[in-house]
């Protein structure tokens, strides 16, 4: 459904040039089907090799910043640093790493020898396009059955709350996500033409969590500065990425933002923190995911309840 959401409105543009309907969701599947074996035969593998990098640089970066930056630090603000104990971070990382591979390992055997469990996963994951492509074609019918079953007294509230409701889940889970791709491709090409080892890995993490405000740049600067210090061991070289993250901001204030989100959310970037903090406390890492959609849906309602109480006598007689 999430995809079928995501992909109707090139559907529904490619439709104004006079495609098929049939025709359209045929050209946006081969599409996104395109992308997904992009990224599961070319980005994930790079990522993968990146990630074992880093992990098995993590004690030249403990020495670098107890050697170097720690030093530093205590010398510029006149205060006391504990070295950081790098030894037990890396057994802790590496063997969860080797214990995620070996679960990976384990559930693949354990799968491949059986056969009622495999026919299972493979029927799922024959689903997924098939349902896919179903709603993609049939996604305004559904829509226009759902409203045709509504009772009429509440049918345009209704109608009107669904479109404010669409008008801001588009903003955010199309526009938003489109947004994180941008400026991970940013980041990673930027911080590639650096000559950055880790270009890859910290541009996808900083593109990912561009969700929240500043969150992406900040994470993303911090990590690609010490990736640089340790790599090439001069000042100089924050120069440059220092200059990919600004750029990307700007780009992302005056182009990427504005174009593919708009001010549709009406979130201030307080709310969107707060939210994304609260469902973190809540509901963990899926609360994270959910918190900003549920927050712009709540706004909506909000905004509905605003103009009601303004419209009242209540309203009208204070």
């Amino acid at each position: 459904a999430i995809l079928a959401y995501l992909g109707d409105p090139l559907t529904d543009k490619l439709e104004s040039y006079r495609l098929s309907r049939t025709q359209a969701v045929i050209v946006v599947f081969l599409t996104m089907l395109s992308a997904l074996i992009f990224v599961l035969f070319t980005l994930v593998p790079q990522l993968e090799i990146q990630i074992s990098n880093f992990i098995g640089s993590l004690p030249t970066y403990a020495d670098k910043i107890n050697g170097v930056v720690i030093p530093w630090l205590e010398q510029r603000f006149h205060i006391s640093i504990q070295s950081l104990e790098i030894d037990e971070l890396v057994v802790l990382v590496k063997s969860h790493w080797e214990k995620a591979g070996g679960i990976v390992a384990t559930t693949m055997s354990s799968i491949s020898h059986s056969g009622g469990v495999i026919v299972a996963w493979l029927m799922n994951l024959i689903l997924i396009p098939v349902v896919t492509f179903y709603l993609l074609r049939d996604w305004d019918i559904l829509v226009a059955k759902i409203y045709s079953l509504l009772p009429r007294r509440i049918a345009s509230t209704t109608a009107k709350l669904a479109g404010e409701v669409d008008t801001v889940l588009s903003a955010f889970l199309r526009g938003q996500f489109y947004v994180m791709l941008a400026l991970g491709g940013i980041y990673s090409v930027g911080l590639s033409l650096v000559g950055l080892d880790l270009a890859l890995l910290i541009g996808f993490i900083s593109g990912l969590i561009s969700f929240v405000p500043y969150l992406g740049a900040i994470v993303g600067i911090i990590t690609a500065c010490i990736a640089a210090l340790v790599q090439y061991q001069e000042i100089a070289q924050l120069i440059p990425v220092a200059i990919v993250f600004l750029l990307g901001q700007v780009l992302e204030g005056t182009v990427l933002t504005p174009k593919l989100v708009g001010d549709k959310i009406g979130l201030h970037p307080v709310a969107v923190i707060f939210s994304v903090m609260a469902g973190g406390q809540l509901f963990g890492f899926l609360g994270i995911l959910l918190a900003l959609p549920i927050a712009s849906i709540v706004m909506v309602f909000l905004r509905h309840m605003h103009d009601i109480y303004t419209d009242s006598e209540f309203y009208g007689k204070g």
